[in-house]
């Protein structure tokens, strides 16, 4: 049996499957906000737990298991570390060893997320494309790359942190992880708030959305859109900010296709993906890619991150262990 994990900075997921690749049981739960790391590292192992239980089947009963996380990552330590959309007192979530430990085996194999998702994507995909991104658009921002067949990791596995290019020099906005300007920092879930609230600041906007409430988020602005001044002009200015975003994607790795997911662009395509697609053309110098949404949905990364598992933490369907 195999298991794939999926953690991030919102829900914690896990998947059982037999070895074709048939989920027999899962688990769904929020991820902890704290008080540490290691209250995450214990929902995961819950989670593992849980998963395995609906499938009739013992932790040690377990080959495998992929794990897709938010970052940074630390491979040689086998964690994260300083997670920028979680709260500050969380600074390490062990993973690797810890699941090692309850499933008795060392083939745990620890990715990005996005990486993980990227693998799900072409596990699945009816022609396995060697020049493709997934990227995610949700609490934060990230991609996972692959490039003439082979997905991209970097030596500590965070490559693709492409949520962190700085798409704004001047740096009005601060982003989860500190620095200033980051695409991250204007277009994810978790601060199209600050910037709805920034932006009826520094224009004056009239607006009747709550943007000082501490409750307002992402989903008000874009509920509001169509009928709100400020809510149009949040949108416009994300749209903005994500053509630059998705350019400098395509200009680093030239993909053919690239497949949108998270929560964000999962929950409001029209409004997110449709106007870059329209302005994608005027951007680049290179192949405009296919962009789309996943045809995974929400269930990409604990795919991936399953996906993974099976196939010794390549993806390579070749390599499908049975």
């Amino acid at each position: 049996m195999y298991a794939g994990v999926d953690l991030g900075a919102t829900n914690v997921r896990a998947v059982v499957a037999d070895d074709d690749g048939t989920i027999l049981g899962e688990d769904r739960r929020g991820t902890p906000q704290g008080p540490g790391g290691i209250a995450v590292t214990e929902a995961v192992l819950d989670s593992l737990r849980t998963a395995c239980e609906t499938a009739g089947a013992d932790p040690t009963e377990i080959r495998a298991v992929g794990i897709g996380s938010i970052g940074p990552l630390d491979l040689a330590a086998g964690e994260v570390q300083d997670p920028a959309n979680l709260p500050e007192t969380i600074d390490r979530i062990p993973l690797t060893g810890p699941v090692e430990n309850l499933v008795e085996s060392d083939q745990v194999y620890l990715h990005n997320d996005t990486t993980a998702a990227v693998i799900g994507e072409r596990f699945h995909s009816d022609r396995n494309p060697d020049d493709m991104v997934y990227l995610t658009i949700s609490t934060g921002i990230g991609a996972g790359v692959c490039v003439d067949g082979h997905v991209l990791t970097g030596w500590d596995g965070n490559a693709g942190e492409v949520g962190h290019l700085t798409v704004d020099p001047a740096g009005r906005l601060v982003c989860g992880c500190g620095h200033a300007g980051h695409w991250e920092a204007y277009c994810s879930g978790s601060n199209i708030p600050h910037y709805a609230e920034f932006l009826a600041e520094t224009e004056g906007v009239e607006t009747e959305m709550a943007v000082a409430d501490p409750n307002f988020t992402a989903a008000d602005v874009f509920a509001a859109a169509g009928g709100d001044p400020l809510a149009d002009l949040v949108l416009e200015r994300v749209t903005e900010w994500n053509v630059i975003g998705v350019a400098n994607v395509v200009h680093a790795y030239a993909p053919l296709a690239i497949y949108v997911g998270g929560a964000v662009a999962l929950n409001n395509p029209e409004q997110v993906l449709d106007p870059v697609r329209d302005r994608l053309d005027d951007a680049v110098v290179s192949n405009v890619p296919d962009l789309q949404l996943t045809n995974l949905g929400d269930d990409v990364g604990v795919k991936g991150a399953l996906a993974s598992a099976r196939t010794g933490g390549t993806g390579d369907r070749s390599r499908i262990r049975r």
